[in-house]
């Protein structure tokens, strides 16, 4: 069985632990850099990217976790957490863990009164339309050839994988439907 870390420095940390464990995988919290060593893949939820980034810089966690990343394990950001693997921010200077080859748009749908659901077919992920819960979310503006996007909304990349990484605008941990969480388990 799979053991899957979900990042707990903040954000959906229990929604997705608790997703993990419905789909059959021993989940976790990671809260430091030796319990990196102990797990098969991770989830970096969403929440407030730049309190995440900040959190990751003091507790030292930005080098082990990007260099794991490199090495080959697996990760899902989603929402904050694919703003943290871009390798370029819209408008920020400088960027987080720096892994996958995207730039993001922070925000990009609006504030958290413009927040919205919609449901689709996502490339991989599912055969059947899923939910997707957007909350003051960002899109993927461009992309490099390495990145396979897999969703779009009103024109806009909001699910893309790139080797070993898989990024979501959206919260999957948020609804009822757990087609995500069981992609990501087997690509672990």
């Amino acid at each position: 069985m799979k053991k899957i870390g979900v990042l707990a420095m903040q954000g959906a940390v229990d929604e997705h632990l608790q997703k993990l464990e419905r789909v059959g995988a021993t989940a976790c919290k990671v809260r430091n850099k030796e319990e990196l060593e102990q797990i098969d893949g991770i989830i970096i939820p969403g929440g407030e990217s730049t309190a995440i980034g900040k959190l990751l810089a003091t507790f030292g966690m930005m080098q082990p976790l990007s260099k794991k990343i490199c090495s080959g394990m697996p990760v899902w950001g989603t929402c904050a957490g694919m703003i943290l693997l871009a390798k370029k921010i819209c408008d920020q200077e400088n960027a987080y863990l720096k892994t996958m080859d995207i730039l993001v748009r922070r925000n990009a749908y609006g504030s958290q009164l413009d927040s919205f659901v919609t449901t689709q077919k996502v490339k991989h992920v599912a055969e059947k339309e899923i939910p997707m819960v957007f909350i003051r979310a960002p899109y993927i503006e461009k992309v490099d050839t390495k990145v396979e996007p897999l969703a779009e909304v009103e024109g806009h990349i909001v699910a893309a994988k790139e080797k070993n990484m898989l990024v979501t605008a959206f919260h999957p941990e948020l609804t009822e439907d757990d087609s995500f969480h069981d992609y990501f388990v087997k690509l672990c």
